[in-house]
Order: structure tokens, then sequence, then C-alpha cells
């Protein structure tokens, strides 16, 4: 990162496992969440530049497989790998520009947004809070049961079916109206069809215009040519010739003027082919000021139809056909309303087809989610919790007919209710943790026949206070299960909880240093012995006891296993 937010220029490299940042409060532990954001495709606004920098700069160097979605991706936008590895910029002016490229190449916000769930996810307490919305609630059902097809296919017939609900009450509509109209599409109709223009009429009569306008002229000019060319004593075809007869003679005695022999004998050719063409000219040019009456009189039937009804004959053939059909639905406005019906019909039974297929899909990811969200709060200290996908009749609409909810009972003996109705923070935290799990293991044991193997699904995952509202036993719990989560993704988490700190692969403390006077961030990879301070530190508070080192190493020993 370099001049993004308080930050003047840091680097850090992220390992494989657990990493976890630490900080004080305001220390700019999510800036780096929001910059890793940005790279994935988030907005950009001028707010993130530094004070007084032209600009803020975000990179970040991702190590990928080859193949699957993401290289399709890539290959569609021209972009080649090397060292399966793939490097991610954007720069942001303090004018609120924004730039993106992708291995030094630039790119659109939209194919960033595209990779983007190929190289990481964010969560962070925005996303909890999208957990109540009905919309969120299925998109993940759809997500983890892979409907993206079924989706696609409900919404094309969707959008069919109601386009031809549209054309019905159009046709419904105002019929008064369209009775009143009738007269005047009828006369449109009989002036276009008097007419009877064809495409490119007009400009073959400008044509013949000009040539009837120019007759005298053109005889004038034609008859000059034809006489230079053949009929007078020293005309050209009489002086080719003259010059042939020469030079034949000359051929007789030296052969080498044969080719100039050729040349001249191919001229007179010439002059003879275009002194004919003259002369055929000449007796088709005819002065008929009758016959320029009538183009200049069908040029103006054909002007009058183009002022009217467009701009070319093209255009007034296009309007003629649009009036044909408005006469013909007025006249035969019933046959036109069975017709729609019948078609009504067939899309709504296209679309419910479409539906109900989408609905059984999402009862069944619904059933399977729902029992691996379970599996997971077990291990997050929620093991009496019930968390039920409903998926139920909702309204209709492109993303189908189904209302689904997330449906939790946090107590035994207790109704389920509605996720926000039930989860406090610390609930919901560790709920949001529990379905992001689950649907990534979810995917990745459907796509290899049950076993989850290395490397697929997402790359990274990044945690912004998944700890909010929890402490002590169910804040180890959480870490724990942070800690088996990061064996098969990379993790990078913020917390504020000692007891998550303690399972950390690598450990990164988040400060604000003065330099110069100004005030940055500095981000610090801590060796054993820094943890076990820092730790110390989020225990006791700025004075670090010994007590608090003790329980320090206690649960950095206790996170190592």
């Amino acid at each position: 990162m370099e001049n993004y937010a308080v930050v003047e220029r840091v680097r850090v490299h992220f390992h494989a496992g657990l990493n976890l940042l630490t900080g004080e409060t305001g220390g700019g532990k999510s800036i780096v969440v929001d910059a890793l954001g940005l790279l994935l495709g988030n907005r950009a606004s001028a707010d993130v530049v530094r004070s007084e920098a032209p600009a803020a700069r975000v990179s970040g160097v991702f190590a990928i497989e080859r193949g699957g979605g993401l290289g399709a991706a890539l290959e569609a936008a021209g972009i080649e790998l090397e060292d399966n590895e793939i490097i991610l910029e954007r720069e942001v002016t303090a004018a609120g520009k924004s730039r993106a490229f992708v291995n030094n190449r630039p790119v659109t916000m939209q194919l960033l947004r595209q990779i983007a769930p190929f190289l990481g996810d964010i969560h962070g307490q925005n996303e909890q809070q999208a957990l109540f919305m009905e919309s969120t609630q299925r998109e993940l059902v759809d997500d983890f049961g892979e409907n993206a097809d079924t989706l696609k296919r409900v919404a094309e017939e969707y959008r069919a079916w109601r386009e031809t609900e549209t054309k019905v009450d159009e046709l419904n509509r105002n019929e008064q109206e369209k009775l009143r109209l009738l007269d005047m599409w009828t006369f449109q109709r009989k002036e276009i069809e008097e007419v009877g223009a064809r495409a490119g009429e007009d400009m073959e009569l400008e044509a013949e215009r000009r040539v009837l306008q120019n007759a005298t002229r053109l005889e004038e000019a034609a008859r000059g040519a034809f006489e230079l060319l053949y009929d007078s004593p020293d005309s050209a075809s009489a002086r080719v010739s003259g010059a042939l007869r020469r030079v034949h003679e000359l051929v007789k005695i030296d052969p080498q003027l044969k080719e100039t022999s050729t040349l001249l004998e191919q001229a007179g050719l010439a002059v003879e082919e275009a002194s004919r063409n003259l002369r055929d000219y000449l007796g088709h040019i005819e002065n008929d000021p009758v016959r320029l009456e009538k183009v200049e009189t069908r040029l103006a039937a054909l002007e009058r139809l183009k002022r009217k009804y467009g701009g070319t004959l093209e255009e007034v053939a296009a309007f003629g056909e649009r009036v044909r059909l408005q006469i013909d639905e007025v006249e035969n406005a019933e046959g036109h309303r069975k017709r729609l019906a019948e078609e009504r019909a067939k899309r709504a039974n296209q679309y419910a087809e479409a539906a109900g297929a989408l609905s059984e899909r999402r009862k069944q990811a619904a059933a399977r989610l729902s029992k691996l969200v379970e599996q997971e709060l077990k291990s997050l200290a929620m093991a009496g919790t019930r968390f039920v996908i409903a998926v139920e009749e909702g309204a209709v609409g492109p993303t189908g007919r189904d209302q689904v909810r997330f449906l939790v009972m946090a107590n035994r003996g207790e109704e389920l209710r509605p996720i926000e109705k039930v989860a406090s923070g610390g609930e919901l935290s560790r709920l949001s943790l529990a379905l992001k799990t689950s649907a990534g293991a979810g995917r990745a044991e459907s796509r290899s026949g049950g076993q989850r193997s290395a490397g697929k699904g997402i790359a990274t995952l990044v945690f912004d206070e998944v700890d909010a509202g929890i402490g002590g036993a169910v804040a180890s719990s959480v870490g724990r299960r942070l800690k088996q989560l990061s064996r098969q993704n990379q993790l990078i988490c913020v917390t504020h909880l000692a007891q998550i700190a303690g399972f950390a692969d690598h450990h990164y403390l988040v400060s604000k240093r003065e330099k110069n006077g100004r005030t940055g961030t500095a981000i610090e990879l801590l060796d054993r012995s820094a943890r076990a301070r820092e730790i110390g530190r989020m225990l006791s508070g700025e004075v670090i006891t010994a007590e608090a080192m003790r329980q320090a190493e206690q649960l950095m020993e206790a996170g190592s296993g």
C-alpha cells in the first residue's frame, strides 16, 4: 500500500495458515481489509488517498492454480499467466478517478469482480448485517447449490412471460384511441401504397433527370469527342493507322520494333472501341421534355413521402410496414388477443416449470447447507442451536417464486425464528462464520465427489472482526475453528481478542507511528516474544503484568496445538 488512508508506504507478506492482525483501536487494522477489497473490485473513493498525495496505490501478488474459471476469464481478457502468480493493482487519484491493472495490463472493474471469487473472499461486519436481507439469504443458497444456470433460465422465462403480458395489456388498453387512429393509419398506408416506391428508385431518377436536363450539352460533348477520335480526316484513329503502317515497314527491316507495333495495334483497337461507344451513346441521347416532366413529378412524389414518413425510401417502407401491422392489430384484435392469450399461457407454464425446478434445487441445497451449518455451530460453542433454511412459496419474479429465510432456535424449547430476531452480536458473528465456512466446504465437496481436495474453493478468506460481541470460551471456540479452517485456506483475520490471537500462525501488529510530524500506519510481523507482549497487552491493557504474560504464553501454547 502506498499513500492509502494513513499509510505512507507498507509492504506486508501474508503466509499460509492463520494470519492475525491486532493492535489498538483506530490503529488501522481494517485498512488492510479495505485495501484487499479494493484489489477485488470494491468501489473506490478519493477519501482513501493520503492527505497531500496525488494518488493512492494498492498492489497484491496472489499465488494461483492455472486453469478453471480464473484461467478462462484471464485468457478471454488476453492476459497471460507466469509462474502461477497474478498481480493486481489499483490506483485512485485525489480526484476520485480509479484505474485497475492485472499483470501490468489495464483492465475493467468488471473483470476484477469476475476473477475476485477465485482469489479471495472478504467477510466483515457489513456482510453480517446483510445476512438479515432475504436477497442475501437466497443468493447464499443459490451459490451453494450452484444454481446459476437454472437461475438464468428462470430469468429468461420470466422476461418472456412478462413481455407477453405487456403485449396483452397494450392490446386491451386504449381500444377507442386505436380505433380513432385507424383512419389516419389507413390514409397513411394508402398514400404509401399508391406511390409504390421501391428502394433506390429516387437515386435512379435523380441520375436520369441530370441526363435529361443536360441533353444538349451531353450531345455536343459526345459528338465532339467522336469526331476527334474517328469522324474527322485528322482523327486519332487515322493518325494511329498511319503510324502503324510506317512501323510495320520498319519491323520488316528491324524486328526490334515488333513490340511497338503491337502497342499501336492495341491503341487502334482501343480508339475504335471508344468511338463505337460514343456513337452508341449519341444514338440514345434524346432531348425529351415530356420524360423530364414525368421524372420530376415522380421525384416530387417520392420527396413528399420522405418528408412525411422518413428520410429515405427504405425508412418510408419500414414506416408503411409498421402502419400495416397497427391496422392489422386493430382490425384483427380478437384474433391477436386469442393468440397472445395462448402465448401467455405457454410462457407462464414454461416459467412455472423452470421456477419449480429451481425451487427443488433450492430445497435440496437448503437442507444440505442447514446440516453443515449446525455441525459448524457445534464447534463454535453453539451446540444446542438449530439452524434451518426455509424455502417457501413467495412472490413471483425473475429469481423464481421462493421466499428463502434463515431460521434459528438459539435455545432448546424455543421456536424457530428469523435470524434477525434471534441472533445477538456474538451469535451473529459465529453464524456468519459457520455459513461462510459451510458454504465453501460444501461447494468443494460437491465438486470433488464428497472429498475436499487441496487448492479447490476460495484461496484466501478475510475476516474483519469476526469476534465482535463474543469472548471467553466462545472466543476460544472461534479461534479453534479459524485454526482448523486455515489448514485448507489462507486466512487473514482482524481480531481484538487475545483468546483468538493465541491461535495465530503469523501475528501482525498494526500501529500508528509519527514520522516527520505526520502520523502513519505500520505493520510488523511479530516473533514469539513480541507476540507474547502483544497478547499480554490485549489481556491487561497498557500496563502488561507478569500474570498477563503467563496467560499469553499459555494461550500461544494452546493455540499452537
